[in-house]
């Protein structure tokens, strides 16, 4: 579990600067928030190191390069044992077109964000993957119409 890190006033408006173009130059970053480009490299390396900062990816559309289909797969897992488990969370991740994974709490201990070509691909990644891992008891897909990214979540306050 991650230790929360305080910000202050200039590192919120510098993620929200970022979260708005994680491409800006330390100029726009600077003019944005009200301080030095000196202060932005020292604050963007201080929130990196502090793991405030995980990364920058870019956010591919799936349907542009061919791949139209994507979807949420809960894992319910048949007995919690920890050399399966860890085999699993391990592997998982690296399935051919995973997005993300995320383990959880609740009725469901995995979900599964995925793209395939079709309806087709999806099936085959259910028992071609998951399937073969003897701690999965049950999968339920639910297919993904649209996703739109939250714009509200970047904490402006203390």
């Amino acid at each position: 579990m991650s230790q929360k890190i305080e910000l202050d006033d200039v590192d919120r408006k510098l993620l929200k600067a970022l979260s708005d173009d994680a491409r800006a130059s330390g100029t726009a970053l600077a003019s944005a928030v009200g301080i030095s480009e000196s202060t932005v490299s020292l604050r963007l390396k201080r929130l990196k190191t502090l793991g405030v900062i995980r990364g920058f990816r870019v956010d591919i559309d799936a349907a542009a390069v061919g791949i139209p289909l994507q979807a949420l797969i809960s894992i319910r897992l048949a007995k919690h044992d920890r050399a399966e488990i860890d085999a699993f969370t391990a592997a998982a991740p690296r399935f051919p077109g995973v997005v993300r994974m995320y383990h959880m709490a609740g009725a469901d201990d995995y979900l599964l964000h995925i793209v395939a070509s079709d309806t087709e691909a999806v099936q085959s990644f259910v028992l071609d993957y998951l399937t073969r891992y003897p701690a999965v008891a049950h999968t339920r897909t639910n297919l993904i119409y649209r996703v739109q990214d939250g714009e509200e979540w970047i904490p402006t306050e203390p």
